[in-house]
């Protein structure tokens, strides 16, 4: 829908854009969502084992760190994840205080079929793209992540 209100070309164009780059997003995140389904996992806890998947055991504190997240709900993810046999907690050897999350065997088996999917699902969704407008793309990206983060 084409909107007849104009607030300035500047403004314009920063509101245009910022809806392209939300429904692109969405529409991305729709399709990476549906392929992270067919394992039956939800979003949340694709992002838990595929951050463990790499990272190796983590606090809990530090995957809310990678994903962005505060703690509020991540619990009862871990509890789910837990519960489907895919993680586990173990104290530190470092500090015997310290609870980390660390993949089962089970959950590496997983780790490793489900996120091989999705690079490939990832690599098929990304191929409209050149390798070069690729790039382009992720530097733009990264600007616009890192910068927005500063503005107050």
């Amino acid at each position: 829908m084409k909107t007849t209100k104009k607030y300035g070309k500047k403004t314009d164009l920063a509101l245009t854009t910022w809806v392209k780059l939300a429904r692109a997003f969405s529409s991305f995140n729709k399709r990476s969502i549906e392929n992270i389904r067919k394992f039956g996992l939800t979003q949340p806890q694709f992002a838990v084992i595929e951050i463990i998947g790499h990272l190796g055991p983590l606090k809990v504190g530090e995957i809310c760190n990678k994903m962005l997240v505060s703690g509020g709900n991540m619990t009862l993810v871990l509890d789910n994840i837990a519960k489907l046999g895919y993680i586990e907690r173990v104290h530190s050897l470092e500090d015997r205080r310290a609870i980390l999350i660390q993949l089962t065997q089970k959950g590496k088996d997983l780790f490793d079929n489900v996120f091989n999917s999705h690079a490939e699902h990832v690599t098929k969704l990304m191929s409209v793209l050149t390798v070069e407008e690729q790039k382009t793309l992720g530097e733009l990206l990264k600007k616009l992540g890192l910068t927005v983060g500063k503005l107050k």
